[in-house]
């Protein structure tokens, strides 16, 4: 008796504790603030970083506009203030080495330029005032100049002096069909436009038609962009200047081919980048990237140092002391992610190249020193290298010891450690959980004592949240698949609920609890009172190569089952009524929803976003046309009937569930005729479809696209299902 009423006890305080909380809404996605863009000071003892936010357009109440700003905290909990502010955002904040100054971004007349703030005291100082913007500041090892990059584009490229001082044209040929040594592109300026005169001045013509934005002309492959069709090449390209006010940049690199991702030497002496490997092939057409050092004179020289055919290295950073390498390599085709390398680092040679045992990708690699020695054992100092890496539902934060090349996990999979920096035995971090989507935290060298240090999004704790519950599942491979389980907010034991499978894109994304894309989603959706269930099938990230592999030519068959598993067990639920399941998923996954539902009756409504539906269109519309043949075959090929078996077009006249289909109309990445034919198919066919175009919108629109639209999104995936399963839905005949 007494165990009883405790018991009801219990219930009743969670009832009232419920009741005093309220529902996640639809615009509470303009209140999450999300940190990251971490620089620790070199001393370890303060820290800068962005805060980005969505805040209302002044002259638009029904408009909102998103804001990044630059931030500095000296790892005491509440004690950060802004360091920049005002309508034009600032980011890539970074530290000189003396820790007196930093160096950022602000956006000025619609370019990135660089600016130096003093953190005695005084004002930001503009250091560039490049005519292609400037970005990705690095600060010297000596304090005395920054290198950066820049976007140039090719009609630039031929005029520009001091990235192209012979005013050449490529090495490699452009592709104009009829024309040799790309001569077509030195034409004579002299010549007037005459569309009834002459060959050269029919030429002009049709060149000032260009100019005057009469016709695109495409010879380069990848002429797809995100938002917009992109006719010419672009580049980027590195310089240095010196940080004195006035002073002139100067380039460090040539030639049509771009460099990124680059790191100084400790010396100073000059930096390692990363380029294209092969200087003659087209730059659409090449997939090796190379790691080659350029020194910092601005002589334009280069040298490789790793470099392989049929690889791509990436992200190099050298130890503290100039002697190690870490770097990332990866097959450069097909369905691969990036592994640790290591090699020891001489001058700017290197020799015992070796690739750590770490079946995850890892990202955001940063050197300190630890007392650990060259063989590992504790006692003298030595170096360490920190990084992240999405696994199994979150992004961990993980160590390497170069010495002994063992890799340890510091941080669990129900967080993901979104952002970091490390000094010392000192780690900061912004990490986002079910309990709070985005703070500051500062932890020790192995991240066991976290303090927060903001409280940017606490207004969540007056929100009813629901806590995933995780579950696995042996497929048909043999592999253990993750799913989480979302009961809705306001959960009532003796009520039956609606049940919403939600899927994930890539296809080799991840979700979980500690991945923060689908915070908000999730927790609107379970606030509305839907159950939710995701899963991680086959094909995902996170869970090592052979399971990232395991979808090759089996895009539908074999996901369709693992994800289709997570909800046949969710829906054994007490809670679960099992008429009321609904189904959503974006890009790859708004393929796998209408993949599905052509195969699959058992779901009330479908929403299908973004989504590729016709595996050989995507390859002409899509600007991700390589998953074609990295998953498939090409449509010309032996095996391109593999094509049409993976296409849910192909199985249109099959779909019975009333579909709602989403697509931006400025999306390249999987192109709005894919939706255009499956609407218009169901449409001839009968069927209950309505088809939703968002003006203006790109691929990333749930993720960073106009936040209006992305309220609009959220509620129509609510409306169109209220339609089916809500209270009020009516019984509808499906043809």
């Amino acid at each position: 008796m007494r165990a009883t009423f405790l018991l009801l006890i219990t219930l009743v305080a969670q009832t009232v504790c419920a009741q005093q909380k309220s529902k996640v809404t639809v615009t509470d996605l303009t209140r999450i603030k999300q940190v990251g863009g971490i620089s620790l000071s070199p001393d370890g003892q303060r820290a800068v970083y962005a805060l980005a936010t969505i805040e209302p357009n002044p002259d638009n109440k029904e408009e909102y506009e998103y804001k990044t700003h630059v931030y500095l905290t000296g790892l005491k909990p509440g004690d950060s203030k802004a360091l920049t502010r005002g309508p034009e955002s600032a980011r890539q904040a970074v530290w000189s080495p003396d820790g007196q100054r930093i160096a950022f971004v602000r956006t000025v007349k619609g370019k990135g330029q660089i600016f130096i703030m003093p953190l005695d005291g005084g004002e930001a100082w503009q250091l560039t005032n490049t005519t292609y913007g400037a970005s990705t500041p690095l600060w010297s090892p000596d304090g005395t100049r920054i290198s950066f990059t820049s976007g140039i584009t090719m009609a630039q490229m031929l005029t520009d002096s001091l990235v192209n001082p012979g005013k050449n044209t490529p090495l490699w040929s452009l592709e104009k069909p009829g024309f040799a040594n790309n001569n077509f592109i030195k034409s004579d300026k002299k010549v007037k436009p005459n569309p009834d005169g002459s060959l050269a001045e029919v030429r002009a013509y049709l060149e000032k038609d260009v100019d005057d934005k009469k016709a695109k002309v495409f010879n380069r492959l990848n002429f797809q962009g995100e938002a917009t069709t992109e006719p010419e090449l672009s580049f980027t390209h590195m310089y240095v200047v010196d940080v004195k006010e006035g002073a002139t940049p100067k380039a460090l690199t040539r030639g049509f081919y771009s460099y990124q991702g680059g790191n100084w030497l400790p010396n100073g002496q000059g930096l390692l980048v990363v380029t294209d490997r092969d200087s003659l092939k087209h730059p659409d057409r090449e997939q090796d990237n190379r790691i080659v050092y350029i020194p910092a004179d601005g002589s334009g020289t280069q040298k490789a140092v790793l470099s392989e055919a049929g690889k791509s290295y990436r992200s190099p950073s050298v130890s503290p002391d100039g002697k190690q390498l870490v770097f990332m390599v990866s097959p450069s085709e097909g369905v691969n992610f990036p592994q640790l390398g290591l090699a020891t680092l001489n001058g700017t040679s290197v020799s015992g190249v070796e690739l750590v045992t770490f079946d995850r990708a890892p990202s955001s690699m940063a050197w300190t020193t630890a007392p650990i020695s060259a063989k590992g054992k504790k006692g003298t100092a030595g170096y360490v290298i920190y990084f992240n890496a999405s696994a199994n539902g979150g992004s961990p934060l993980y160590r390497l010891d170069p010495a002994t090349k063992q890799v340890t996990q510091l941080t669990d999979f129900t967080a993901g450690v979104t952002s970091f920096d490390v000094s010392g035995n000192r780690v900061v971090l912004a990490k986002t959980e079910v309990a709070n989507p985005s703070e500051l935290y500062l932890t020790d060298a192995a991240a066991k004592t976290q303090t927060k240090l903001s409280n940017y999004n606490d207004w969540v704790a007056q929100r009813q949240l629901s806590t995933p519950e995780k579950r696995t599942y042996k497929n048909s491979l043999g592999q253990t698949v993750d799913y989480w389980i979302m009961k809705p907010s306001f959960f009532e034991g003796n009520k039956k609920y609606p049940l919403l499978l939600n899927m994930h894109g890539g296809p080799t994304a991840m979700w979980g609890p500690g991945e923060p894309s689908m915070w908000h989603e999730f927790q609107y959706m379970c606030s509305q009172g839907y159950g939710v269930v995701y899963a991680n099938p086959r094909g995902s990230g996170g869970y090592g190569i052979n399971f990232q592999r395991a979808n090759i030519k089996d895009w539908g068959t074999g996901p369709a089952e693992d994800v289709l598993a997570a909800v046949t067990d969710a829906a054994k639920e007490s809670w679960v009524d099992t008429s009321r399941q609904v189904i959503t998923g974006g890009s790859y996954a708004g393929y796998l929803t209408a993949w599905i539902v052509g195969h699959d009756n058992r779901f009330k409504a479908a929403f299908a976003q973004r989504g590729v539906y016709d595996l050989t269109t995507f390859l002409g519309e899509g600007n991700a046309w390589r998953l074609i043949p990295s998953y498939f075959a090409y449509p010309w090929s032996a095996e391109a009937k593999v094509l049409d078996a993976n296409s849910p077009y192909t199985f249109v006249q099959n779909i019975k569930t009333p579909l709602l289909i989403k697509h931006g109309e400025n999306d390249l990445r999987t192109g709005p005729i894919q939706s255009e034919m499956m609407y218009k198919s169901l449409k001839i066919l009968g069927r209950p479809v309505e088809y939703v175009r968002m003006p203006g919108a790109t691929h990333e629109l749930s993720r960073s696209g106009n936040v209006r639209q992305r309220i609009d999104r959220l509620l129509r995936i609510y409306e169109f299902f209220e339609r089916y399963v809500g209270a009020d839905a009516q019984v509808v005949t499906q043809k």
